[in-house]
């Protein structure tokens, strides 16, 4: 895109920007106590006329020291406004305060991300999730997301449906359009897309390919909405050569699960696909890239938790240009048949043949 072909800050703005960075974790934490401390709460309720220090303190149980500390930090973070003697919510408070985006990128950042990040120049020198150890001893997230501390876990997945479930409406619509009978979900996750199939399609049969673990969690969900009798786990590693996938499907099925793998990784796995494929098989892939995005705070978002793959998930793996993911398909001897972006909050589903 053509605004980054040129620098948007002149000496002087770079320099107050360059400020803002230094003390960036320190107004995110700052924003997040007062969304957690109930004070942006309690300006929002207040409307416009707002409320001095004092009022805010009564209504929060809030320290007055506390409150005006932690809000002279949010005045010059434009979180809210100071009209004296009167804090009152700007714009950027009622979106930290009230979009459910905002809430899952803060919450992930800091119950998943903030601790390990610290690990981040570790993990780009030796291309492994040095920060993962804040959490676990797994090699791997993946391995660990049943077993995360709570609240971590709580964060995770908030962070991850947030995004995907907000695309099955259409995606259901275009994967069913040919009323598949079998279908394979690879990185089946919790097992809330083949819910999703189930409900659709009264006669689908679904087999989820995932790690052990993963498989534990997805199959006790199933289990509880009725649906085992049509679900199959299928464990597997898909990183050990030595593991098969199922041997026949009408579609095959990933979800924001390629980019959790370096590209000789993703080759590999739909090289793997590709060898269980027959003639009108499809393969549907849906995925978020950085370039596909209509908004640059998407890309952003999408940029800054490539970092989260490179310092927790695995070392190796991120949210992929759709040019160099696209070729990579080609390599694997996939032929794409359509592309539709802007999906939900940015997907982009692929629909792939032999």
């Amino acid at each position: 895109m053509s605004y980054y072909n040129q620098d948007p800050f002149n000496a002087f703005q770079a320099k107050t920007e360059a400020q803002k960075l230094s003390f960036a974790p320190i107004v995110f934490h700052t924003a997040r106590t007062l969304r957690d401390l109930g004070i942006l709460d309690a300006l929002d309720k207040a409307g416009q006329s707002g409320l001095d220090a004092a009022a805010i303190s009564d209504a929060t149980g809030v320290s007055e020291y506390g409150v005006k500390v932690l809000l002279d930090m949010a005045v010059s973070a434009h979180i809210v406004l100071w009209d004296k003697p009167s804090y009152a919510l700007a714009n950027l408070g009622h979106f930290l305060l009230h979009d459910g985006m905002t809430q899952a990128n803060m919450d992930f950042t800091a119950d998943v991300c903030y601790a390990a990040m610290m690990h981040l120049t570790e993990a780009i020198k030796e291309g492994t999730p040095a920060g993962l150890k804040e959490l676990g001893e797994w090699d791997t997230i993946y391995q660990g997301l049943s077993r995360l501390p709570e609240q971590a876990k709580q964060s995770w997945f908030k962070f991850d449906h947030f995004y995907s479930d907000r695309s099955f409406p259409l995606l259901l619509e275009k994967v069913f359009a040919d009323k598949p009978q079998r279908l394979v979900d690879i990185g089946g996750n919790t097992g809330k897309w083949a819910l999703q199939c189930c409900h659709h399609d009264a006669d689908v049969a679904v087999t989820i390919v995932d790690l052990p673990q993963q498989l534990e969690v997805a199959m006790n969900n199933i289990e509880q909405q009725g649906f085992a009798g049509r679900v199959t786990p299928h464990p597997a590693n898909m990183l050990d050569k030595a593991q098969t996938l199922p041997e026949r499907a009408d579609v095959w099925w990933m979800s924001q699960f390629l980019d959790c793998f370096s590209p000789m990784e993703i080759l590999n796995i739909l090289k793997k696909v590709r060898a269980q494929l027959q003639q009108g098989d499809t393969v549907y892939i849906l995925e978020l890239f950085p370039d596909a995005q209509k908004y640059q705070a998407a890309e952003y978002s999408l940029n800054a938790t490539s970092l989260y793959f490179t310092c927790l998930a695995n070392g190796n793996s991120r949210f992929y240009r759709s040019d160099d993911f696209l070729e990579i398909v080609e390599e694997a001897g996939l032929k794409l048949v359509e592309r539709t972006d802007d999906i939900g909050l940015g997907h982009t589903l692929l629909k792939l043949s032999i």
